[in-house]
């Protein structure tokens, strides 16, 4: 089912307001999702790989410290190679530069805003 206008328009502005305001969010959430990180996947196989050597020398040794040690090493590198991208800065998505980029406008007045909205919008559908 098609939204109306007025709901297109209202969905298209909660949008900018969420660019806008929560920048930071929105770049940590979007962005490179999906990219693979192909020095941090071999960095990692590399790392787990040593720590597998390191886990069965301490077995072959009869030495539990060097086993749970590569056991260790390899669970990092497996963090390593599967884990997030670790990323700069946001710089994914400008900030505002308008007048209110200064200062964030509390969740009560957006939510009364949208409130607002609700009401008028079951108001029309009312008639």
């Amino acid at each position: 089912m098609p939204l109306s206008e007025q709901e297109q328009r209202l969905l298209d502005e909660m949008e900018r307001s969420l660019y806008q305001n929560d920048a930071d969010f929105v770049a940590t959430v979007g962005g490179r999702r999906g990219r693979i990180n192909y020095t941090a996947l071999v960095s990692g196989v590399l790392v787990a790989v040593l720590g597998i050597a390191v886990l069965v020398s301490g077995v072959v040794l009869r030495q539990p410290l060097i086993g749970v040690g590569g056991f260790i090493v390899m669970f990092a590198g497996v963090l390593l190679a599967f884990g997030s991208p670790r990323r700069g800065p946001a710089t994914a998505m400008p900030r505002s530069t308008g007048p209110s980029s200064g200062r964030r406008p509390s969740r009560s007045s957006f939510m009364d805003r949208m409130n607002a909205r609700w009401d008028r919008r079951q108001d029309g559908m009312g008639r």
